[in-house]
């Protein structure tokens, strides 16, 4: 059915997932959920109008880099850093909630993602700064979200807040013992990397974490865990916000959320699922960000070996990350962005039907 729609646009996606969550509130037996959603959905969309404006006004514009496709460079000059006006909401949210609950866990998960925001708005600062499409420098990068990390996993470890037992169903899981440590750190920098790569299209990776985030927060309430339901409220928090983002983010892009944004999406993403057990269905219903890195590494390592033996490196795909790909076999972008949209709610639903049936 999905697959026959041939206008998947912005208010689609929203009357659907409005749809889903008004379901999932009903069968929850609370209205806090969708109530949420469309709270954080409208303040999405006030902060982002008018943080347009702010953006404006101080010409905080995108640098396009050289090597990609040749028709982004008309996206040039487009206001960037929308980020900040999608992650400080949701941080406010965070906090209130957490000095009202007098919690230690989403205490660390606000450090969390606050570090990641940092390292996103110091990448896009300097970039707007040097006029160059990257800001830090890959291993700065890296360093930055390593050392953030590094320091909640090993705390959320020590509180036991992190279960060495990754969950498939209720009755079956793997116990990874200590390896637990590098797992989560694959899952946190991972994601985040992921969504960010993934951010190279109109809508896309709005719109697909948008969804991600409905699916997440859908699982955390499968879990019939009390004091989890308030994961799921910030999970459903950010599906508005997402989608609130989207109007303005949509083809043709108004503002781009850049890695201010993207990285903590990812590290919202990562660090929600390994505190609430939920990282085997997050893998699921990540599988566009995931498929989009591997496109990656694929290309790079391709690139690499074969340079090393033929002397003349070879790749995979005509661009990386994969939509890149498509982009130069002459597929629309738009039709891109929708047939990703379409495989993401797919992963949803086959995330949520596992988890309610293994």
């Amino acid at each position: 059915m999905i697959g026959k729609i041939k206008n998947f646009n912005f208010e689609f996606l929203f009357i659907l997932n409005t749809f889903a969550l008004t379901v999932t509130s009903y069968f929850f037996n609370s209205f806090i959920f969708i109530g949420v959603y469309i709270l954080f959905f409208f303040i999405s969309i006030f902060t982002t109008k008018n943080g347009l404006k702010i953006i404006k006004k101080f010409n905080l514009l995108q640098n396009i880099r050289s090597e990609g496709p040749a028709n982004h460079f008309k996206k040039s000059d487009t206001p960037t850093m929308g980020g900040i006006f999608m992650i400080i909401p949701f941080l406010i949210l965070l906090l209130i909630i957490t000095i009202n609950l007098g919690s230690l866990k989403l205490f660390l998960l606000f450090l969390t993602i606050f570090g990641f925001f940092i390292t996103g708005f110091l990448d896009d600062y300097l970039s707007i700064k040097r006029k160059e499409n990257t800001g830090l420098k890959t291993n700065q990068k890296f360093i930055l979200q390593s050392i953030v990390s590094i320091i909640f996993i090993l705390l959320a470890y020590e509180k036991n807040f992190i279960s060495p037992l990754i969950t498939v169903s209720d009755y079956w899981g793997l116990n990874m013992n200590i390896f637990i440590l590098p797992v989560s750190f694959l899952v946190l920098v991972g994601i985040s990397n992921s969504v960010n790569l993934t951010d190279g299209l109109d809508g896309l990776s709005a719109g697909c974490s948008g969804i991600v985030f409905y699916g997440l927060g859908t699982e955390i309430l499968l879990k019939e865990q009390q004091e989890l339901f308030v994961f799921s409220i910030l999970c459903f928090s950010m599906c508005g916000i997402c989608l609130g983002f989207l109007k303005y983010n949509s083809y043709p892009a108004k503002i781009f959320m850049g890695d201010t944004g993207s990285l903590s999406i990812g590290a919202i993403l990562g660090s929600i699922a390994l505190l609430t057990n939920s990282v085997f269905t997050l893998s699921i219903f990540s599988g566009i960000f995931i498929i989009e890195s591997l496109s990656v590494m694929i290309q790079v390592g391709f690139f690499k070996i074969t340079k090393k033996l033929f002397h003349k490196g070879k790749r995979v795909f005509l661009m990386a990350p994969l939509h890149h790909h498509f982009e130069l076999k002459g597929i629309k972008e738009q039709k891109i962005v929708e047939n990703f949209w379409k495989i993401n709610i797919l992963l949803v639903i086959l995330g949520i039907v596992l988890k309610i049936n293994l």
